[in-house]
């Protein structure tokens, strides 16, 4: 099969990054480090030295559980760190999600984590995306499934007690949880990126059935 052929490719690789020193400024379930680096310009020649704080976190999954018989999105619900200060909650509805431990596929997080978070089994899992969240500031690569369910019975509260997880599991139809993004209360970018990919699929997942 001939290569394709693609409107961008990058012009610089890593090679086009030197003098590159990380001072881990603090180890915890995630690390902060402060990265100093030059790298080619687009200019051709070399920038000065660049400082920048980075945010090192484990890759992640994210699974948007759906039911296409019923036309049902499961939603899991939690507190948040990173949203204490949020306007309205920070309590946020989102898909399952986890963190890659070593020697897991990312298929594997997605189902164990879709048991752990949801009490779901998952059928059918489809690939989405990969994609990092806040490249400037985050080292985290997120790859993102579509997890197809039967949600017959699914509900109540789940997560693991050694890790303090207190989740509580929402099924709603496809409108509802439309009308949520909307008014903006799904407000997350895992919702946004699956959501807006099942507005797209949709049709045909359910003419699967």
């Amino acid at each position: 099969m001939a290569e394709q052929s693609h409107p961008y490719t990058p012009r610089y690789a890593h090679e086009s990054v030197e003098e590159r020193f990380d001072e881990t400024l603090q180890a915890g379930f995630f690390s902060l480090e402060r990265r100093h680096y030059r790298h080619r310009r687009f200019d051709g020649r070399w920038s000065e030295r660049v400082i920048r704080e980075v945010h090192v976190r484990h890759d992640a999954v994210g699974v948007l559980l759906y039911d296409p018989q019923r036309d049902c999105v499961v939603h899991v619900e939690q507190i948040r760190a990173g949203t204490l200060d949020d306007p309205l909650s920070p309590w946020k509805l989102e898909p399952v999600a986890g963190l890659v431990d070593a020697g897991e596929t990312t298929a594997e997080v997605a189902r164990r984590e879709a048991q752990e978070e949801a009490g779901c089994e998952i059928g059918e899992l489809i690939e989405l995306y990969t994609y990092y969240p806040s490249p400037g500031a985050c080292t985290e690569r997120v790859t993102l499934f579509c997890g197809l369910v039967d949600s017959d019975g699914v509900g109540g509260v789940h997560g693991l007690e050694s890790e303090n997880e207190d989740i509580q599991v929402h099924v709603l139809s496809f409108a509802e949880t439309w009308a949520l993004l909307e008014q903006g209360i799904i407000d997350n970018a895992m919702s946004l990126i699956a959501l807006n990919w099942l507005v797209r699929e949709r049709a045909s997942l359910r003419a699967r059935r």
